[in-house]
């Protein structure tokens, strides 16, 4: 159990200790300073310990923002400073100090500062003094916007009188549900699924419900919507319709509830990312299985559509990791996207376009409903499709018109993001780095590859340019991707990559091949996802032997391309069926054991509030 040291003097009829305790704080007096640094040493090393000015006057959701959010190893609001495992040393350290310079008395030392607006002036606070101290050690004190919520150590009556009226006019509750809201989200979420997800998502909190509990049950919902689908009835298809909706309301109720009770983890943001990409291309197989039964074969569609969507989220995170610690990173079009955000209609447009998520899943729940199959995948098609210009295009403007300087973090992120296997590995150290620029061996080889599988499809012609294309992907890497589009190299690799296999099924012109294919891909994508997660947490990529275990991408495009060649067509389709059992099996394992081992280790709590998905 947490808990909080009260300092300064006690105000008759104050509900701090109260407060805290609902919190879940155990709630300890301390008399002086020298008390307060007794009391701090006591408390276990591992347990979250908050030094609480008894005096304070404020909203308790204002001591919940400061006190118990898991994502910062220290933080503070006014009269109120807390620390994790990870942050007990510098406050040890800096309240070691106060004691010593105040002589063991509660008076003495710098003075508070005001944190938030309208914020009464203040007593001489203890807390804020160590703030002070800890700020002037360079230590990071994470300080939680409050908005209209009060938080403050009144001087005097008045002030304390003045303050309680403060929290009197602003209803706590009101506060915080609508801080559980997502602030940059789609339209359809915003208008559609928020007004009333966040009372859900209230709802489960009160329960003792976790934010991973409503992730798994979104994950359930949206298989037995991919289930429905591919009964391939209309009763089905309007059933899958029906509950896909319902599964992004959980969806949206797991980041509300995370935000809502401050149950932020570092497991949590993985599901949530995770089980995103397994709803949707899960029922993808399930409408493309119903579409089967009913006569009609859209595996092409399907495995187009996700690979498309893949290759899209891609994009996404190479630019955001090309770019997110870059200097002089600005542009005339990043400008030009800022003025236009101004304007409130834009906005709207501008997101809606891109095709997130909520804009996404609720066109292919209509479509489901309505129409068929096939006509929900050219709808998903076109939509990706367009979405995918639009971004890539205003991505490249930002890239060529910026003045940009990458760091050798984003190289590594970016050169990670390839997944380049032992065959790269082996080739650069016996053939000299090429002359010509990382993005133009890709190109090339991105290029050449898919359209051999087009025209001749599976032979030997088609091995040769895998070889051919395997030297370009080497090339390609041999330097540091610090190029201006060199965060295009990845989402090549993907295409090229994902576009063969899908191209080789097809040709191979036998039942099972495309859905095998489906799988195959599918595997790959987890894999190219969970570096981007892993990356994303600053855990680093896979581990080299998760790579060369799998082969890298140049290794495993050159395999199918040899398998396509060396089989019939039924032999290729049980080929397919095995290799991509083979990866499933191998990533999904390291993949579960890695994000498991890192929240039982205590990996630092992080939640995504990015672009929508």
């Amino acid at each position: 159990m947490p808990t909080a040291i009260l300092t300064g003097q006690p105000v008759p009829g104050s509900s701090i200790e109260s407060d805290l305790r609902d919190l879940g704080f155990d709630v300890r007096t301390a008399s002086d300073p020298a008390d307060a640094e007794a009391l701090l040493a006591a408390v276990p090393g591992e347990e979250r310990v908050a030094l609480v000015d008894a005096r304070f006057v404020g909203h308790p959701h204002a001591l919940r923002l400061g006190l118990t959010d898991p994502r910062f190893p220290l933080a503070a609001v006014p009269g109120a400073v807390t620390a994790r495992a990870e942050g007990r040393q510098a406050l040890t350290r800096a309240l070691a100090r106060e004691t010593s310079a105040a002589g063991g008395t509660a008076h003495g030392g710098t003075a508070r500062t005001t944190l938030s607006v309208g914020d009464p002036a203040g007593a001489d606070s203890l807390a804020d003094r160590i703030v002070t101290a800890l700020d002037a050690d360079g230590a990071t004190v994470h300080r939680p916007e409050l908005g209209s919520l009060v938080a403050a150590v009144p001087a005097d009556p008045q002030a304390r009188n003045e303050a309680r009226q403060a929290v009197a006019a602003v209803d706590d509750e009101a506060v915080r549900l609508k801080s559980a809201v997502k602030a940059r989200d789609g339209f359809f979420t915003t208008f559609f699924i928020s007004p009333y997800s966040r009372y859900i998502a209230r709802w489960c909190a009160r329960r003792g419900l976790t934010p991973n509990q409503v992730t798994t049950a979104s994950l359930l919902t949206a298989l037995i919507a991919a289930s429905c689908a591919a009964t391939g009835t209309r009763a089905g298809f309007v059933a899958a319709g029906v509950l896909l909706i319902v599964s992004f309301v959980l969806d949206c109720t797991d980041g509300q509830l995370a935000r809502y009770s401050l149950q932020y983890s570092t497991l949590g943001a993985w599901l949530d990312a995770t089980f995103d990409r397994a709803k949707e291309y899960a029922y993808y197989a399930g409408l493309a299985l119903g579409a089967a039964r009913g006569g009609d074969d859209v595996w092409a569609l399907a495995l187009g559509a996700m690979v498309l969507q893949t290759c899209r989220h891609v994009v996404d995170f190479s630019f955001n990791e090309a770019n997110h610690d870059a200097t002089a990173n600005t542009s005339p079009t990043a400008a030009l996207s800022d003025k236009l955000d101004s304007v409130g209609w834009t906005v709207w447009v501008r997101r809606m376009i891109v095709l997130p998520i909520g804009e996404r899943w609720a066109m292919i729940a209509v479509l489901t409903a309505a129409t068929t199959p096939r006509i929900t995948f050219y709808a998903l098609l076109a939509g990706c499709a367009l979405a995918a210009t639009y971004t890539t295009a205003g991505r490249v403007l930002r890239s060529l018109t910026r003045k940009a300087q990458r760091t050798d973090r984003a190289a590594r992120a970016l050169a990670d993001l390839a997944d380049n296997g032992p065959l790269s590995e082996l080739l650069a150290r016996v053939l000299p780095a090429g002359r010509f620029p990382a993005l133009l061996w890709a190109m090339v080889g991105a290029v050449l590859l898919p359209l051999a599988a087009w025209i001749d499809g599976p032979g030997w012609s088609v091995v040769l340019c895998a070889v051919v294309y395997v030297l370009l992907s080497s090339e390609a890497v041999a330097h540091p991707l610090k190029g201006a589009l060199d965060w295009l190299v990845p989402p090549l690799f993907r295409a090229a990559e994902y576009g063969t296999v899908l191209i080789l099924a097809a040709k191979s012109d036998v039942n099972g091949a495309l859905p095998a294919a489906f799988g195959l891909v599918a595997a790959v994508a987890y894999h190219h996802y969970d570096t981007v997660y892993r990356i994303r947490g600053d855990a680093g990529a896979p581990p080299a032997w998760l790579v060369r275990a799998v082969g890298g991408q140049e290794g495993r495009t050159l395999l199918v391309t040899v398998l396509a060649a060396l089989l019939t067509a039924a032999q290729f389709k049980v080929a397919l069926t095995v290799l991509a059992v083979a990866v499933a099996l191998v990533v999904l394992v390291e993949s579960i054991r890695f994000w498991v081992a890192a929240h039982q280790g205590g990996a630092p709590a992080v939640h995504d509030e990015g672009e929508p998905a």
